[in-house]
């Protein structure tokens, strides 16, 4: 018999299965035909397709939902893994999903509705601002941060930093306005083909190992929304998705994921009854036994590496308890 790989040795024993079975969750959210060096944190496809290999060789990756239920029952499998993305991005399905496929891989896409058909998240329309702005003096008063020179990539990076911090928990239609106010002020042309079409979403409900779930309809901080005003988002989201996939939507990731600060348990409590089965979180640790299936932990391994990768999902499931 072949001998198991270390990493394959070292993720059995970190997570053996059964009621002492952890799960990793993973979160992207967009795959790049090729390398951007202003969004160096964001997998191209070659570091995606190395990282699905990763997968597929050293873990058994499940269906969001099906891993949710065994995690409760106490039946998961050894090496445990769920893939997921959020937001909805037209790369989840013209270059992730030929990979996930190619290596037979299941994952789940929760999709923020509002933006479909051509609409624009507010941090992309400030990265994509500070991407297309000249080189030179700029001023950025208003949003009180002053003079800004760009001249290097470092600028432009620095500059998405503080742009992004201003506007991120500010009320969803007024940071998505102010954002694209600003980029009328210095007259910079956006692209509109970021986010999936509606085309684009069913094709992707209907290929195989595919999930859809809900992420909200505009994306908001739900903390900073009024409970009526939350309640609504969860469920426009979940109605509008079912309404175009003429299916039901099961699953559920709360916007920026946080625990306590971007939600709280009383969204929780809504999104169970909005008629979701289960939601992810983004508390950066791997999912035990004794986590609530609508606090789902998530984490995202940011290493460029396999190795180093590989390391980082080990910590993370030798750290869950």
């Amino acid at each position: 018999m072949k001998p198991l790989h270390p990493f394959t040795l070292g993720a059995g024993l970190a997570s053996p299965g059964g009621r002492r079975g952890k799960l990793s969750i993973l979160i992207f959210h967009r795959v790049l035909e090729r390398p951007d060096p202003l969004l160096s944190g964001l997998p191209d496809v070659a570091r995606f397709r190395w990282q699905m290999k990763l997968l597929a060789d050293h873990f058994r990756v499940l269906p969001l939902r099906e891993a949710a239920r065994r995690l409760q029952d106490g039946s998961l499998p050894a090496r445990a893994a769920c893939i997921t993305f959020d937001d909805g991005y037209a790369d989840n399905y013209t270059t992730a999903l030929p990979a996930l496929q190619s290596f037979g891989l299941p994952a789940t896409f929760f999709v923020a509705t509002a933006f479909l058909d051509g609409g624009r998240m507010f941090n992309d329309t400030l990265i994509e601002l500070a991407r297309r702005l000249p080189e030179g003096r700029h001023d950025f008063g208003d949003e009180g941060l002053g003079t800004i020179d760009i001249r290097t990539l470092a600028d432009r990076r620095a500059l998405i930093g503080k742009l992004i911090g201003h506007f991120k928990y500010q009320p969803p239609a007024q940071r998505l306005a102010a954002a694209e106010a600003l980029a009328r002020r210095f007259r910079v042309d956006l692209p509109d083909d970021l986010m999936m079409s509606t085309d684009q979403l069913r094709a992707l409900h209907r290929s195989p190992d595919v999930e859809i779930g809900g992420h909200t309809r505009s994306h908001p901080i739900l903390t900073r929304l009024d409970d009526d005003e939350a309640l609504d988002e969860i469920r426009a989201g979940k109605e509008r998705l079912e309404t175009l996939l003429e299916a039901p939507v099961r699953s559920f990731a709360y916007p920026n994921g946080r625990p306590e600060k971007d939600y709280a348990d009383r969204h929780a409590q809504m999104v169970r009854d909005c008629g979701f089965e289960l939601a992810v979180s983004t508390a950066p640790v791997a999912a035990a036994g004794r986590h609530d299936p609508f606090q789902l932990p998530r984490y995202t391994p940011w290493d460029n590496t396999p190795t180093r990768f590989m390391l980082r999902m080990l910590r993370t499931l030798a750290g869950a308890h």
